[in-house]
């Protein structure tokens, strides 16, 4: 039984360091490319060791430092807010839901099911948000439209609200005549606080990674664009420049620009504040995802 049990361990070891090694291994890949010469890698493609060292696509995008600079501010600002709100208004309406003597409980929370399952398309959403909410072109096309609540993280807090806050201490702080909004902050909230570090990530990934609404919603206001409209603004712009260039001293030029070192670049800024910001939320984050699975 001791060699099962031992020989099980080795096992799982095993398998969890090839499973990290597949997740470690391509961000290894990702930074290697973006400081590999772009002539290196067309000719020998991509490696985990660069043969040649070139930081050639980072001073390409860092010759907008200010841009750049400016989209990382506008970008934490988005996410900060819109985490914020979008975790509120999820504990709030999972908390409602989580009472069992709610009226229409059942049928709420189905409606909110559903949004899971089918949606009323891009079209739609793009229409009821520039011309009845008139979000266009202003800092809350970043924050409102598709991100600000989803029926996910609700029903993920409910469950979490409804199986690990115990009813006896709610009941009890009834008794002692103290009110929803009490509970909720004295109460839930508090005993809840790995959910809601859960919830919390998982929106704010959601408003770091987002590049959607700047596109469709910031026709006229470029200031506003986040830090993903700007790369993604800048790979086009290289793309459209190694098309459309015609004459033979403007091509030689633009060759010389790293388009594939400026993808691995564009990757590799995008993603290392997240990467250093991870590990503080890490362990929550597991605690959360794991009682609320198991409970849920």
């Amino acid at each position: 039984m001791v060699c099962t049990k031992k020989g099980f361990r080795v096992f799982a070891n095993v398998v969890m360091v090839v499973l990290a090694l597949c997740c470690v291994l391509p961000f290894i890949l990702l930074i290697s490319s973006s400081v590999t010469d772009e002539a290196t890698l067309m000719k020998n493609g991509y490696a985990f060791i660069p043969e040649t060292v070139n930081f050639m696509a980072y001073q390409y995008l860092f010759q907008s430092f200010g841009g750049i600079l400016r989209a990382y501010g506008m970008t934490v600002f988005v996410t900060a807010i819109g985490a914020f709100l979008n975790v509120s208004m999820t504990m709030f309406m999972a908390y409602l839901l989580s009472k069992r003597d709610l009226p229409g409980r059942g049928f709420i929370s189905f409606f909110i099911f559903f949004t899971m399952l089918f949606s009323g398309g891009m079209v739609p959403s793009y229409i009821v948000w520039s011309q009845y909410m008139h979000v266009g072109d202003s800092v809350f096309a970043l924050i409102c439209p598709n991100l600000l609540l989803g029926g996910y993280n609700v029903i993920l807090m409910r469950t979490y609200f409804t199986t690990n806050v115990p009813q006896e201490i709610l009941e009890a702080a009834e008794m002692d005549s103290c009110s929803e909004i009490g509970k909720l902050f004295h109460i839930s909230i508090p005993l809840s606080k790995p959910m809601i570090s859960t919830v919390a990530l998982f929106s704010a990934l959601a408003y770091w990674n987002d590049w959607i609404n700047g596109i469709y919603y910031l026709t006229r206001r470029k200031d506003l664009y986040t830090i993903q409209n700007v790369l993604n603004s800048m790979m086009n712009n290289v793309q459209f420049l190694k098309e459309n260039t015609l004459d033979a001293a403007s091509a030689q030029i633009v060759n010389q620009i790293p388009t594939q070192g400026v993808r691995m670049a564009i990757a590799v800024i995008s993603v290392v504040p997240i990467l250093m910001i991870y590990p503080f939320f890490q362990k929550a984050f597991i605690k959360g995802i794991v009682i609320g699975g198991v409970k849920g």
